[in-house]
């Protein structure tokens, strides 16, 4: 979706990475935000990371992507260029992600996603116009970010 970005708060594995760039590819996502550790493509020597790279088969080089060091900054950011900021977390506010209707083809969104341990801290959800949660029917609590965020950027877009 031309108008549809991904910011990724402190995600550590770039197996994780690599695959939200390839599922964002196939979304037509038009950029991701690398925030705080969340790795790079590229290695400090700029060199391809191979755990990144065979997971997301070359979508980095479809994707455009920017490290930026604080994801409250893009936050800002983002919504002052218009842009409705959902997370993606489990929290008292938050809504089953498929009791939101799909976006409106022209509107802008941000999607947050945070760290695989921690998940988004207070803050960053404080930021958030809607808190997206995937309901949990097993005895696991949460799903793996990397496919939290295949279910719920269809679901914003189809």
């Amino acid at each position: 979706m031309k108008d549809m970005v991904v910011v990724l708060h402190n995600i550590r594995s770039l197996h994780n990475v690599g695959s939200i760039f390839r599922t964002a590819d196939a979304a037509s996502v038009c950029k991701i935000y690398l925030c705080g550790i969340t790795p790079t493509p590229l290695d400090r020597f700029n060199k391809p990371r191979g755990q990144f790279t065979k997971v997301s088969l070359g979508a980095e080089k479809s994707v455009t992507y920017e490290k930026i060091s604080k994801t409250t900054i893009i936050i800002k950011k983002l919504r002052e260029a218009g842009y409705k900021i959902f997370a993606v977390e489990q929290s008292k506010k938050s809504k089953e992600y498929f009791r939101f209707q799909k976006a409106a083809k022209k509107q802008k969104i941000a999607v947050i996603l945070g760290n695989e341990v921690r998940g988004l801290p207070p803050a960053i959800l404080k930021l958030a116009d809607k808190i997206l949660e995937i309901p949990m029917a097993g005895k696991k609590e949460s799903l793996n970010v990397a496919v939290a965020f295949g279910i719920v950027i269809y679901r914003l877009i189809y």
